[in-house]
């Protein structure tokens, strides 16, 4: 198999588990509402499809900038594997309080251990790591930037997600806030 077909196995094996695992959440108690989310939706999408050159404009080029030894495309499969895994433990960790939007669920609490006691959005980190590893892989100028679009979009889902949760959760959230980075461990809070 060559690391091309693992990048796109390993997407879709991704997507397919992750829709797969929606029917496992909980009640959804509140919302920001759907329009608050439209802007990182869009965002988030048009970084899906420069990432995967669904469209390729035309004032970008389409031939790789650079390409890899197969070794170090192998190294990228694997972070991107990585990034998948860190999302599914979080999202294992959170149970039924996930959710693909931004919500609160029924009992919702803080949760404070396993990845989001070093980032408090480790989905998004995940996310943002596999898709890094991806653009880089495939080298092309449209998958970096949609790469780049693409953490942009989850940035601004998990900014709104935290104005969200300092509403609901109030003085908990911020002392959270406070001890937790947002998307890089270690990294500014």
């Amino acid at each position: 198999m060559s690391p091309q077909i693992a990048f796109y196995l390993a997407w879709l094996l991704f997507a397919v588990s992750w829709v797969g695992g929606a029917f496992w959440a909980g009640r959804a108690v509140a919302r920001p509402g759907f329009i608050r989310e439209i802007p990182y939706r869009l965002i988030s999408l048009a970084g899906f499809v420069l990432l995967f050159d669904v469209y390729d404009p035309p004032f970008f080029p389409v031939r790789p900038l650079w390409r890899l030894d197969r070794s170090w495309a192998w190294v990228l499969v694997i972070l991107t594997i990585a990034g998948f895994a860190f999302c599914w433990w979080a999202r294992v960790h959170l149970g039924r309080l996930w959710s693909g939007w931004v919500t609160t669920k029924e009992d919702h609490h803080i949760v404070e251990t396993g990845p989001y006691a070093y980032v408090r959005h480790p989905i998004y980190t995940g996310l943002i790591l596999a898709a890094g590893a991806t653009a880089i892989a495939t080298g092309t100028a449209t998958a970096i930037v949609g790469a780049i679009v693409l953490g942009i979009g989850y940035w601004l889902k998990a900014k709104l997600e935290e104005q969200f949760l300092h509403k609901q959760l109030g003085a908990e959230y911020d002392a959270y806030r406070r001890k937790v980075a947002m998307l890089v461990p270690f990294g500014p809070k």
